[in-house]
Formats: structure tokens, C-alpha cells, sequence
């Protein structure tokens, strides 16, 4: 079964269900301050998951492309990736556990479907602990569909638990299917979550039954919702047959060219093997994250951190292999080519695509030498080092003299039978202003969105500010993204200069006089084009289902959103603009924040 087919079983299966097929989302998510990207499908459906209505119903399936950088390290093995696609579905307050896991076996197991048989799956669910049960009442389900107890596993929070993501909100336990490839146990205590490759995780459902109090505690929730994850990658890995998620489709055309531009041949050697996979994987992300809806380029921040991360991680082993240089923007346009029919903005952003991978391939060329050549001078004073530690400080000289990547010293450092003091670098980095690894050690954990009554507030400000911006700017400016946090928003628009004082003051007074007019806030539910006629604003570049959430800001604003906001504009203060800045080319950015009125 090829991954094509995958998503259109899925999609089918669940639609056959009662689900409405939705639309997946940017890989940049929209008002979530806990992620770079989007790390699963559930993203996207925060605040539908924490209880707002969504246009689609109350039953939704979809697919997701996601970036997860947690685990770049290991990529270069048989199944880790940073970008990959996510099947879900989802019960808003619908269904819960007895048909979600009904579903899962069924799918799974039926011939119709996926085919597995029922004797290589083995399930884990949450073992329980002082402060919730065990979750035996999955366990039984599953006994139902005729799973033994035997491969049934009781794993603890760490394995089988999810969320929340901040001191407080939606959470529970979940239950992970594991395929059994059949080889031998890599000891008596071999079980799903064991990494010797017996046991293969296919799919993931989260059941959101409780809510963590500010003391700690756990209450039963009577909305309870269902999120479930199946990777693409791995799913047709298995159904494949393969040993890795790399000898795939997926993948096996861009290795195919990195063989062509090495005269290596994969699988000659482990460690060409892991050079070949860490590029295929780095580029496929690096394609999608510059050929996104909200595409960001390379940067020494955030977003654009990552993806210069991963570029530069890819050119470095491609010079391992001695391939030809300048190459990643032909692996890109192979990238492009394997995926433009299930993403076609991939191959209306092409020509940026490429341009941007070859300006910082030849940016990089240069900064690559010159800290390889320094690190080999070090090299001899270094290895003396009784500890076999190089220094915070001498890490972070390599970056900050000749930009050479605090990740890549870390490689060339484990290469040499050494490791790198982190914190002290962290430190180091930290002085001089930057992201620290400490910071974006934080955003990688991700969950959900922070749902306080400061963050709806903040986000109804971010509509009347967009709608000020424009009178007072002029109609060009749109949306281009936005950051929430409980103490300010941040909000990028297209606008080609820096704001006058004049201006600034303007939008503000805008902005409070519809505080004080005290203007009721409501939402209803209608097609895109009729929505559109009403002159609501709306991204259009985005991806919308065929029916949307309009909120309309009493006489003064309307716009597709999907929430949260506050019932009324009284509710939210003083508004103060606290900076105004350049982001990107033609992008400025605002920060500001709501004060007592």
C-alpha cells in the first residue's frame, strides 16, 4: 500500500463513520506560544478541543503535515523524522473510548482496510497512579475485540499519558497500538516501547477525560474528547514491509539522487547509510517549511533557527559523502515533484524554495569551512583534555567568530570521542541575547495552547487591531501571523515601512474607542462564500473548510476565526502598543498588551 492510498483508506474509513474530512493547517501554527511548528494534528483544533463549536461537526478526520525537532538527533535511524504526516480523527464530546478503539481495530485489522493481523497487535494503556486509575476500562474494550491480557501492557505516565501542556487544562490517558514484525525478544522484558525494533507504534488515541486543577488535581470532565495519530510514514513502512520508513516512496527518490551526486551507494555502510537518511529527511522538512502557507526563510531565530539547523545539518553531511556541492536545491525540486499532488503549494512556491536552499547552501559553504578549519586547529589542545569536555565558551567562539553551529561542534566533537559543556555555552549564548537551546528546549514540548481568560482577551484584541491597522495603514495589510502568550500578543502584518508615532497613536486610540463602546461579540457558522460576500477578512491563502466560524466585533470588525474570544469588548481594558519593529521583507511586527482601563 503506498502512502497515497493510506490517506484515501483513511479519510474513507472515517468519512464512512460519520466524520467530515477537514482540511490540514499550516505547518506555523496560529496563536500556540508552547510550538515552533505544528507537532500534530491536533494543533490546528485547540481551541475546538478545549470547546468551541467547529463548523465541521463534532466528528472531523484529516491528515497533517507536522515538524517535530525533539528528536533530531536521532533521525539517521530506521524511523525517526522530523517532518512527517499525521492521519487523525476526532470526537469533540461525540463518541469516547468504546468506539474510538472499536475503530482503531477495525481498521486495522480488517481486510477492507489496513489487513493487520490480529495476532501481531499489542496495545498499551495507562497504568494508573496515586493521583488517577488505571485505565481498565480500555483494557476491557480491547479484551472485547479479542486482544488477550497478555498483550495488553499497563505502562506508566511517561508512556501513556497526555497532557497538559501548562499547570492547567484538558488531559488523560491514552492507549498505543504496536504491530509485532515478528523477530525474536530482545530480552525477558521486551515489550511495546522497547526500542529493538519488535514491536512497531502505529497509531495513538488520546482520550481527554479529566482536567488538572491549579492544586493538582484531576476532575472527570463531562465534555470527554477523543484525538487520535496515525504516522504515515511508518504505517506504510509496515504494511510495506520494510526494516525503515526510508526504503519507502517516501523517501527512496531523493536517496536515489543523493546516490547520484555521491557515487555512494546506500546500504554499503552504517555510516553512509545514516549520512543518506539524515539528508532525505532534513531536506523533505526544509521543502516543506519554506514551501508552507506561512513559509519562513533561514534566520538565527525561532522558526528560521530550525530551518537553518537543518539545511546546514544536511550540507555538512553531504560533504561527508565528498557529493557534489550546491545540491540541495535538486533534491528540493525532487521533493517537490514526489509531493505537488497532495500539496500543490508546493509547487507554486518552488522557485523560492530553491532560491532560498542555494543562498544559504553558498552562505553556509564558506561558514563551514572556515569553523571545520578552526575546530581542526583546536583539535590537538582539545583532545588533551583529561575530561574530554570542550569548554561552553570555546563552543560558543566557533559560533559567534565564525558561525559555525553550536549542533555541528557537538557532531564533529562526538566524532573525536569528546562531548560539548551545553550549559556553559547556553550561557554564554544567553549574554548576548539570543535563543537559548535552555528556551527553545520549551517550545519543543508542545500541547495545547495556553486557554486562560487573558489569552481570549488577547486574542479578541488581535481583530480590532487588525481592523485598525487597516484604516489607519491602508486595506494592503493583511495577517501574516500571530503569537499569544497570557501577558501580550505579537502581530505580524504586511506593511512596507515603520509605523510613525503618529500612526502608532492613531491605531490605539482606534483600538480603545471600541473598548469603551462596549461592543458584543458574536459567531455563526456559514459557507465560505457567503462569509467572503459579507466582506468578512479572512487569510484566503489559508486552507478553509466549506463551512466557517465568522466572529463579528459588534459594527466594527468581522472575520473567519476559529477562537476563542470574550463575549464582549468592554471586557478587555487599555490597549497599548509596547513596540514596533521589522520582521521580515515587507512584514512589520507589533507587540502589545491589554492594562486595566
Amino acid at each position: 500500500m503506498t502512502a497515497k492510498e493510506l490517506r484515501e483508506k483513511y479519510l474513507a474509513f472515517f468519512k464512512g463513520k460519520g466524520h467530515t474530512i477537514i482540511s490540514g493547517k499550516s505547518l506555523i501554527p496560529e496563536n500556540d506560544p508552547t510550538v515552533l511548528f505544528t507537532t500534530a494534528g491536533m494543533h490546528p483544533l485547540v481551541p475546538y478541543i478545549l470547546g468551541e463549536p467547529h463548523p465541521g461537526g463534532k466528528r472531523l478526520t484529516n491528515f497533517q503535515k507536522c515538524i517535530r525537532t525533539g528528536d533530531i538527533d536521532e533521525v539517521g535511524d530506521p524511523s525517526h523524522c522530523t517532518f512527517f504526516e499525521m492521519l487523525g480523527n476526532w470526537s469533540l464530546g461525540d463518541y469516547f473510548k468504546k468506539e474510538a478503539i472499536a475503530y482503531s481495530y477495525e481498521f486495522l485489522t480488517s481486510k477492507d482496510w489496513l489487513g493487520f493481523s490480529p495476532d501481531q497487535l499489542h496495545v498499551t494503556v495507562f497504568a494508573g497512579d496515586d493521583e488517577v486509575p488505571a485505565d481498565e476500562e480500555s483494557a476491557e474494550i480491547w479484551q472485547s475485540h479479542g486482544i488477550p491480557r497478555e498483550r495488553i501492557y499497563f505502562l506508566p505516565r511517561e508512556d501513556n499519558w497526555w497532557g497538559p501542556a501548562g499547570k492547567t487544562g484538558p488531559c488523560g490517558p491514552d492507549t498505543e497500538m504496536f504491530i509485532d514484525i515478528g523477530i525474536d525478544p530482545c530480552s525477558a522484558d521486551c515489550r511495546p516501547g522497547c526500542h529493538c525494533g519488535k514491536y512497531f507504534e502505529v497509531w495513538n488515541d488520546v482520550f481527554m477525560q479529566y482536567y488538572k486543577n491549579e492544586d493538582g488535581t484531576f476532575t472527570s470532565m463531562e465534555r470527554k474528547t477523543v484525538d487520535t495519530g496515525m504516522g504515515v510514514e511508518r504505517t506504510i513502512g509496515m504494511l510495506q514491509g520494510k526494516s525503515s520508513v526510508y526504503e519507502t516512496e517516501l523517501f527512496k527518490p531523493v536517496i536515489e539522487m543523493i546516490e547520484e551526486l555521491s557515487s555512494k551507494k546506500y546500504g554499503s555502510d552504517r555510516e553512509t547509510d545514516k549520512s543518506m537518511r539524515i539528508i532525505a529527511d532534513h531536506i523533505r522538512s526544509a521543502t516543506f517549511i519554506l514551501g508552507d502557507e506561512k513559509g519562513v526563510k533561514p534566520s538565527n531565530l525561532g522558526q528560521g533557527y530550525i530551518l537553518r539547523r537543518l539545511i546546514r545539518r544536511a550540507i555538512r553531511h553531504m560533504r561527508k559523502l565528498n557529493a557534489e556541492t550546491e545540491a540541495l536545491p535538486k533534491l528540493a525540486a525532487r521533493v517537490v515533484e514526489m509531493y505537488a499532488y497532495v500539496y500543490p503549494i508546493l509547487e507554486e512556491k518552488k522557485e523560492t524554495i530553491v532560491s532560498e536552499l542555494d543562498a544559504e547552501e553558498k552562505k553556509f559553504s564558506d561558514t563551514l569551512k572556515k569553523g571545520e578549519k578552526e575546530f581542526e586547529k583546536m583539535l590537538p589542545n582539545l583532545l588533551k583534555n583529561p575530561r574530554k569536555i570542550i569548554a561552553g565558551r570555546v563552543v560558543f567562539k566557533l559560533y559567534d567568530t565564525y558561525g559555525f553551529p553550536m549542533e555541528m561542534t557537538e557532531e564533529m566533537a562526538e566524532e573525536n570521542g569528546m562531548t560539548i559543556d551545553r550549559e556553559g555555552f547556553n550561557k554564554e549564548f544567553e549574554k548576548h541575547q539570543e535563543l537559548s537551546k535552555a528556551g527553545s528546549d520549551k517550545v519543543f514540548k508542545g500541547g495545547l495552547a495556553d486557554n486562560t481568560y487573558e489569552v481570549k482577551k488577547l486574542h479578541t484584541a488581535t481583530h480590532l487591531l487588525h481592523k485598525a491597522l487597516r484604516m489607519v495603514l491602508g486595506e494592503h495589510v493583511e495577517q501574516k501571523g500571530s503569537n499569544i502568550t497570557s501577558d501580550r500578543l505579537r502581530f505580524d502584518f504586511s506593511h512596507t515601512a515603520p509605523m510613525t508615532p503618529e500612526e502608532i497613536k492613531k491605531v490605539e486610540e482606534i483600538v480603545n474607542e471600541q473598548i469603551k463602546r462596549k461592543l458584543k461579540i458574536t459567531f455563526a457558522v456559514m459557507p465560505l462564500e457567503e462569509a467572503r460576500k459579507l466582506g468578512a477578512m479572512a487569510l484566503f491563502s489559508d486552507k478553509y473548510e466549506e463551512n466557517v466560524k465568522v466572529y463579528t466585533v459588534g459594527d466594527f470588525s468581522r472575520e473567519v476565526c476559529g477562537g476563542p474570544h470574550v463575549d464582549s469588548t468592554e471586557e478587555l481594558g487599555f490597549f497599548k502598543i509596547t513596540k514596533e519593529q521589522s520582521s521580515s521583507a515587507g512584514v512589520r511586527r507589533i507587540r502589545a498588551v491589554l492594562k486595566p482601563a
